[in-house]
């Protein structure tokens, strides 16, 4: 008896009820995405494409990578980490660059070689980047640069194609969005990013 009850009430339901229901559901789904995805993407992980040519051959254009943005939370960037920045000069931009210079060190550059001073040492190391092809000069370095407490000196690996601290100057700790984790495309080179190792 009550099903059959519950069948005529349903039958004689006004459609546009029942479209208002799906509609809420609709609502609802999204608010709750809204709650779960905003804050992955504010904090945790956000997606980036690569726009030009500065850090090639590693990433191209439209590259579509995705940006750790809770490690340096905990951890601070290391040498040869390639990051999304803001750019200092105008923060509504974001660029990608590799880290070079560490917070103490002075940066400066010699026949196409990057060389690194650190604090309480008296000599440069010559910095052995296996990551930039064997011809590719570092050139146009500003006089040495000293790096203070949450400062860091970026370049691009297409050195002779690149905007960057050798341009515009150090980076604000706070001007970095994060690390680069993964790229998604290309499928031909989906994978997860390393920093390299450097001898010295």
């Amino acid at each position: 008896m009550s099903l059959e009850t519950n069948t005529e009430q349903n039958q004689g339901q006004n459609p546009f009820v029942s479209f208002g229901l799906f509609l809420w559901d609709l609502v609802k789904i999204f608010i709750l995405a809204m709650v779960i995805i905003l804050p992955v993407r504010m904090f945790v992980a956000e997606p980036f494409m690569v726009s030009g040519s500065s850090m090639v051959p590693n990433y191209h254009d439209r590259d579509y990578l995705i940006i750790d943005r809770l490690s340096y939370r905990f951890n601070e960037p290391k040498r040869g980490d390639v990051i999304v920045l803001k750019f200092p000069k105008d923060t509504s931009q974001y660029f990608i660059k590799r880290v070079v210079g560490l917070p103490g060190e002075t940066i400066t550059c010699d026949k196409g070689k990057v060389l690194v001073e650190k604090t309480g040492q008296d000599r440069n190391i010559v910095l052995e980047e296996a990551y930039i092809p064997a011809k590719a000069l570092t050139q146009n370095c500003r006089p040495k640069q000293t790096l203070g407490s949450n400062e860091y000196f970026v370049l691009g690996d297409n050195r002779m194609a690149s905007s960057d601290s050798r341009v515009w100057g150090i980076l604000p700790k706070d001007d970095i969005v994060g690390k680069v984790w993964l790229r998604v495309f290309p499928f031909a080179d989906f994978g997860f990013m390393n920093t390299p190792s450097y001898a010295q």
